[in-house]
C-alpha cells in the first residue's frame, strides 16, 4: 500500500468539499390532486421549476394534462398504473398498447422516470392482482424495451405492512407468503433492471407521546439493537434498516431502496395535536437532509435514498380526518405551510407563521351530513376493472356481499360501480371509518352526502 506524503493537501481538499457541498440539493414530492381548488398543472410545473428545489414528482395515475405540463422542465415524473389494470398488463400486446397510449406521446419531452405498477398492492389485494404484480412488471419492462425506451424504470410502492416486524431492525423480515412468493422475484427483477424497491415509511403512524422526539429527528436516547450493536436515534432510520434487513434475508441487500412516500401533516383532528406545522417542519426537514446527505443509516452508511415527500399540496377533498387534508408542503395558492428550505434561497426548518385553516366544527342543528356522517364511494374516474377488484377484495375478506347479489336490496342498479359503491362503504364503516379503509389504492373517496338509493340503504 502506498503511503501519501501530503496528508495536509488531502485534508484541505476534503474540507473544501464539505464547505462547498449544499446541505440539500433536491427533493421529490407526491403530487396528489384530490382538491377542488388546486392550480392547473401547467402553473404547478412552472412554479416548481422556477421557485423550488423539487426536481422530481410522483403522480397517482397517468393524467395526460400533468405529464404534458412537465415537458421541457427537466423535472422527473413518475406515473402510476391503477391496481385494477395490473392483470391486463401481463399480456404483451396490452402492455405495448399501454406504453403507446400513456408513455410514447409524452416521451422524451417529459422526463418520465418510473412507472409505478400499482399502489400498495400487497396491502390491498385481491390475490389475483398480487399474483399478477411481478409478471406485469416484467412484461411492461419488456414493452418499454421493445419501444426503444431504456431509461424508464419499473417499480411498485409498498406500505410497511409488508414487514412482519421492524423493532429491532435485526429482527425484521417480510411477511410469510409475500416474502418468497412475491417480494423475492420482485427484488430479482429490480436487480436485473437496476431499478429501486419502493417503500412508504411513515413515522407519523407510529407516533406516541413517548416516541415524539424519536419520530421527529429530535434529540433522544434512541433504540439500541443488541444484535447489530447499532443505536437508532430516529424512527426513519429504524424503518429503513428493517426493510434492508428483510431484503438481505432474501439475498438482495444490493438493490436500491426508494422512499416513494413519507410525510407529516401540519394540521389534524383535535385529538391529534401532534399534527402541527412545527412537527411537520421537523420531520420533513429531517427527511430532506437525509435524502441526499450521504449519511445513510446505521446498516447502510453512505447511501443516498431517492425520496418523495407526501405531499405537494393540502388537498381539501381528502378525508375524513383533517390529518389527511393537511399533508401538503404548500397551500393551493403556492404559499408555504412551513419553511424547510424547499424554495430557492430559503432558509430551512422554521414553521411559517401563517396557520393552517382548520375545518369548522359542526354546528348544532346542522344537517346530518355535516354532523360527522361520512360514506365511502368510488372516485368518478375509477374504472370498472379497478372497482371489480375492490368487490373481489371485499367479498373475500369477511364482508357479507349478499345485498348486491340477485334478489338483494342493493342488486339494482346492476352495475359494477353501484355494487362497488355499496360494498366499499360497508367495508369502510365496519372497519372503523379510518381514512385508509376508503383508499382502495386511490379509487375511493369520502363523501358527505348519503348515497342511499331507494331500498338500498348505506350504513354510516
Amino acid at each position: 500500500m502506498a503511503i501519501s506524503k501530503t496528508p495536509s493537501l488531502h485534508l484541505h481538499h476534503l474540507l473544501f468539499l464539505l464547505l462547498v457541498a449544499p446541505a440539500v440539493n433536491s427533493i421529490g414530492v407526491n403530487y396528489g390532486t384530490l382538491g377542488d381548488n388546486l392550480p392547473p398543472p401547467a402553473t404547478v410545473a412552472r412554479f416548481l421549476k422556477t421557485n423550488t428545489i423539487i426536481d422530481r414528482i410522483r403522480i397517482f395515475d397517468v393524467n395526460p394534462d400533468i405529464i404534458k405540463a412537465f415537458a421541457g422542465t427537466d423535472i422527473l415524473v413518475s406515473v402510476t398504473v391503477p391496481n385494477g389494470d395490473i392483470p391486463s398488463l401481463t399480456d404483451p400486446w396490452n402492455a405495448r398498447r399501454w406504453v403507446n397510449s400513456n408513455i410514447k406521446p409524452f416521451y422524451p419531452a417529459t422526463k418520465i422516470h418510473y412507472i409505478c405498477v400499482g399502489t400498495e398492492v400487497l396491502h390491498w389485494g385481491p390475490q389475483n392482482i398480487v399474483d399478477n404484480l411481478v409478471p406485469a412488471m416484467r412484461v411492461l419492462h419488456a414493452a418499454l424495451v421493445k419501444a426503444g425506451i431504456e431509461d424508464i424504470k419499473i417499480s411498485s410502492p409498498h406500505s410497511l405492512s409488508i414487514l412482519s416486524s421492524s423493532t429491532p431492525p435485526s429482527n425484521a423480515s417480510f411477511r410469510h407468503g409475500w416474502d418468497v412468493g412475491t417480494l423475492a422475484p420482485m427484488l430479482r427483477f429490480h436487480r436485473q433492471t437496476k431499478s429501486g424497491f419502493m417503500v412508504n415509511p411513515y413515522t407519523y403512524y407510529g407516533y406516541t407521546p413517548a416516541l415524539e422526539n424519536f419520530c421527529l429527528f429530535k434529540p433522544n436516547n434512541g433504540l439500541f439493537d443488541k444484535v447489530t450493536g447499532k443505536r437508532y436515534t430516529n424512527q426513519f432510520d429504524q424503518l429503513m434498516d428493517a426493510v434492508y434487513v428483510s431484503m438481505k434475508k432474501l439475498g438482495y441487500p444490493d438493490v436500491d431502496i426508494i422512499v416513494a412516500e413519507t410525510g407529516w401533516p401540519s394540521g389534524g383532528d383535535p385529538q391529534n395535536s401532534h399534527a402541527n406545522p412545527g412537527n411537520a417542519a421537523a420531520y420533513n426537514g429531517g427527511v430532506m437532509k437525509k435524502a441526499d446527505s450521504g449519511v445513510g443509516t446505521p446498516l447502510m452508511p453512505g447511501r443516498k435514498f431517492e425520496t418523495y415527500i407526501f405531499s405537494l399540496f393540502n388537498e381539501n377533498l381528502k378525508g375524513p380526518s383533517l390529518d389527511e387534508k393537511n399533508f401538503g408542503l404548500f397551500r393551493p395558492d403556492f404559499t408555504q405551510v412551513y419553511n424547510i428550505g424547499i424554495m430557492h434561497g430559503s432558509q430551512s426548518a422554521t414553521p411559517s407563521p401563517k396557520p393552517t385553516t382548520p375545518t369548522p366544527a359542526p354546528t348544532p342543528g346542522a344537517p346530518i351530513s355535516a354532523q360527522g356522517k361520512r360514506w365511502c364511494v368510488p372516485k368518478p374516474d375509477a374504472n370498472d376493472v379497478a372497482l371489480q377488484s375492490n368487490i373481489d377484495y371485499i367479498c373475500s375478506n369477511g364482508i357479507d356481499c349478499s345485498p348486491t347479489q340477485p334478489g338483494g336490496t342493493c342488486f339494482e342498479p346492476n352495475t359494477i360501480r353501484a355494487h362497488a359503491s355499496f360494498l366499499m362503504n360497508f367495508y369502510y364503516q365496519v372497519h372503523g371509518r379510518h381514512n385508509f379503509d376508503c383508499d382502495f389504492a386511490h379509487t375511493g373517496i369520502i363523501a358527505s352526502t348519503d348515497p342511499s338509493n331507494g331500498p338500498c340503504k348505506y350504513i354510516a
